[in-house]
């Protein structure tokens, strides 16, 4: 009964969560993308929003970056702090603008997706990352071995 309470933290089991989380969001991420890149990679008129007034196309190009560029790097494990980045404002932008007017069940996915990105942004990816071994090799050529 005392470990169902235990509030120390299991690192590697953190760490394994820290690569479902990652594993999983991405994946969910890059099906709200992959769309959309198809959309600004078929060639014809552009019909998406335009919240923030910088065009169809570039609102579009933005979009797709970060839920398609940035969901493959958070999937990966590299550079998982930045590539949160724009994906947090994509939410931002989908909670207060797209849906600015909506009701909380319009708006309830992108904010569990904002609330995913906010605890990358802080935990960054884990030890099973690409991010990990850069700062392991880093730290081993620090030391000089």
């Amino acid at each position: 009964m005392n470990r169902l309470f235990n509030t120390n933290y299991n690192h590697r089991g953190l760490d394994f969560v820290l690569l479902i989380l990652r594993i999983g969001i991405a994946g969910l991420m890059l099906s709200h993308g992959i769309p959309k890149l198809e959309m600004l990679l078929a060639g014809g008129e552009i019909k998406f929003m335009d919240p923030i007034g910088l065009g169809n196309t570039a609102t579009l190009a933005l979009a797709v970056f970060a839920e398609v560029i940035c969901s493959v790097l958070i999937l990966l494990g590299l550079a998982v702090r930045l590539a949160v980045l724009p994906l947090m404002v994509t939410m931002l932008i989908a909670i207060f603008i797209a849906h600015g007017n909506d009701g909380l069940a319009e708006k309830e996915l992108a904010i569990h997706y904002l609330l995913t990105y906010i605890v990358l942004l802080f935990a960054g990816g884990g030890r099973l990352s690409i991010d990990s071994l850069i700062s392991q090799k880093s730290a081993r050529s620090r030391r000089g071995y």
